[in-house]
């Protein structure tokens, strides 16, 4: 258990009053990289949103990066979110200020007091997601695809234990997604441990990686089709 960064006990999932998900058992381990997969209304979208804090847990046990689920209180939330970079299907950059500023704004609201540490750190995300160039671009002069770069590149900013990714090629073109995944194969391969919400097929096959199903008010592992 030493290593798992995430671990559902018997996990009941709610949206609201309605059960999505019950008794989900599940470990993620340090490195790991799992799909999440099912139609839509199977619960994916509240899993994630169980693990970074927006829904509660009401049944079972659950901890993710060394906090419990079961007994956070809203106050811990956001020191929560800063061990988990959270990548979303339509990016949620703020449009009224460029790429530096967004992710200025993220370090500022998390603790990082020293500018020059700041903008070193700004800089070497940009770096490792191909936008570096396009620091003092606005976000609505980006595309679909460079905009999601620079969304995870604000996942990475806080060094996450854990990525969590909402599918995150939902909004892009069959060329741009794999462009976008194959970013997050290199940080997989850095050491990062991610959970990636998707329905893009396409990218399951091409990339493979274990696979997790939410199906029937069930979560479990599915076998990965070998490509035809």
């Amino acid at each position: 258990m030493e290593n798992a960064v995430l671990h559902l006990d018997n996990a009941d999932i709610y949206q609201r009053d309605n059960l999505v998900l019950s008794k989900v058992n599940f470990t993620l381990n340090k490195g790991d990289f799992y799909y999440l997969i099912g139609k839509t209304g199977s619960g994916k979208s509240s899993l994630l949103k169980t693990l970074y804090g927006d829904l509660r847990l009401q049944r079972g046990l659950g901890s993710i990066v060394g906090f419990d689920l079961k007994k956070m209180k809203e106050k811990d939330i956001p020191f929560l979110r800063r061990k988990l970079g959270i990548v979303f299907q339509d990016f949620k950059l703020l449009n009224d200020r460029n790429v530096f500023d967004n992710l200025e704004f993220v370090l500022k609201a998390t603790g990082w007091k020293d500018k020059n540490e700041r903008k070193e750190k700004i800089h070497e995300v940009l770096d490792k997601v191909g936008m570096k160039e396009k620091y003092y671009k606005q976000t609505f002069e980006l595309s679909g695809g460079e905009q999601q770069r620079v969304a995870i590149a604000r996942a990475l900013l806080n060094d996450p234990e854990l990525i969590l990714a909402d599918e995150p090629t939902g909004n892009l073109d069959p060329r741009t997604s794999l462009e976008v995944m194959e970013l997050l194969n290199e940080i997989h391969q850095s050491g990062k441990t991610i959970l990636m919400a998707t329905h893009d097929y396409q990218l399951i096959v091409k990339f493979k990686q274990k696979t997790v199903k939410c199906e029937d008010g069930k979560l479990f592992e599915v076998m990965q089709q070998s490509k035809v």
